[in-house]
């Protein structure tokens, strides 16, 4: 929204009126409102969770605490898990919502419970009937965050329209197992049993030489597990090599050129179960090599819930059409015709580096080598007789 144009005038007007008192009012506002006592909320009571398998169910056992110095007349708990991990049922004081990735943030689901009673300074409670959350089939490294405040936090303009829930409602009570939190939001790991099998595909080029072709590799997480990776370490990557005897003309996002090969990432750093990254060259065919095959290839860090490592690596062929498939500059062809005439009518008969020129007729070139030369030097020899016949009749003349 644009903001109005500023009044000098009347602001002056107003300090005018508004006088030395006034102003020193306001000076001494803020600190009087910092003298204010007020609840300060904190969240914890939960320890991370490991070795949970997909399908079944766990409790999210939180404690609530007031470490300020007044009371909170309400206090609202917020419950995020990513997206391999569900909730149960869901109390009726609390809404639901399921929330798009966005911003490096995958796909998650929200619970926020409200809880109308007052939290006092220095007593430390939790919910008396514990969240409950699934593992999904797809859950592997998943993540837990909890918030709690004194205003209910608004929906996610990026999520589905809440859903409240149609269990009993929920209270809190105190609790004296002292696991008191220390902080407003807190990140739990929730890791379970699961796999996740990467694999790549690679491609089947077709051209003639000079031609540019398309090459579309694969990289794909086939599941059932998604993975997600934490902020600050590397992924996955995936190593493109090209075939001999051509030439990368273009270069897909997320790849870079280290000498021969290409180095290429992925574009998020969660990898959903099915999803894929497909990388888009051009290739230029410069030459017929025989035998020439590239590859395609996952980078070789551990991956100990990838346990098939048949399919990590794929082959790019490539069936370059007529040429010498050994690059060379062929062999003569004329037959049993010998001499300089005969070797360089065979080396023209397939060009420079394995190409056919016009469309390999050169070849039939060799054979009428000896008719033409017979012919010239026919044509030598009546050459000569004419002059012979000329010299004569001027003499004749002369005499």
């Amino acid at each position: 929204m644009p903001m109005p144009p500023h009044d000098r005038r009347a602001f002056r007007a107003a300090v005018a009126t508004f006088g030395a008192a006034g102003l020193i009012a306001l000076a001494a506002a803020p600190a009087a409102f910092a003298d204010d006592p007020a609840p300060e909320l904190v969240v914890g009571g939960i320890e991370p969770i490991h070795g949970v398998k997909p399908g079944s169910t766990f409790d999210l056992p939180v404690t609530v605490a007031n470490k300020g110095t007044a009371v909170a007349e309400k206090v609202w708990v917020t419950y995020s898990v990513t997206r391999g991990l569900d909730f149960e049922e869901v109390p009726s004081n609390c809404w639901t919502q399921q929330i798009r990735p966005y911003d490096e943030m995958p796909e998650r689901w929200t619970a926020v419970c409200g809880f109308d009673q007052a939290v006092e300074p220095g007593v430390v409670y939790t919910p008396e009937t514990p969240l409950r959350a699934k593992a999904l089939d797809r859950a592997f490294h998943d993540e837990l965050r909890l918030r709690v405040g004194v205003d209910e936090p608004g929906a996610d303009d990026n999520g589905t329209a809440p859903v409240a829930g149609t269990a009993p409602p929920v209270k809190l009570v105190e609790t004296q197992d002292g696991r008191e939190g220390a902080a407003q939001v807190v990140d739990v790991p929730v890791t379970s049993v699961n796999t996740a099998d990467y694999q790549v595909t690679g491609a089947a080029l077709k051209g003639s030489i000079g031609e540019t072709v398309p090459m579309k590799v694969q990289f794909t997480n086939a599941g059932p597990a998604w993975v997600m990776t934490k902020v600050g370490v590397p992924s996955v990557r995936v190593v493109v090599t090209p075939p001999a005897g051509t030439s990368v003309v273009k270069t897909p996002g997320f790849c870079k050129a280290k000498g021969k090969v290409y180095d290429c990432g992925t574009s998020e750093r969660a990898l959903y179960e099915g999803g894929r990254e497909t990388y888009d060259f051009k290739l230029r065919i410069d030459k017929r090599v025989a035998h020439a095959k590239g590859s395609v290839t996952l980078s070789t860090e551990a991956r100990p819930f990838d346990p098939d490592k048949a399919n990590d690596k794929a082959d790019i062929t490539l069936d370059v059409a007529g040429g010498d498939p050994t690059g060379s500059t062929g062999s003569p062809t004329g037959g049993s015709t010998s001499g300089s005439d005969g070797s360089a009518g065979g080396s023209s008969s397939t060009g420079g580096e394995g190409t056919t020129t016009n469309g390999g007729t050169l070849a039939d070139t060799g054979s009428p080598v000896l008719p033409v030369t017979g012919a010239a030097a026919a044509a030598v020899v009546a050459g000569a007789g004419v002059l012979v016949t000329v010299r004569r009749r001027r003499a004749q003349s002369v005499n």
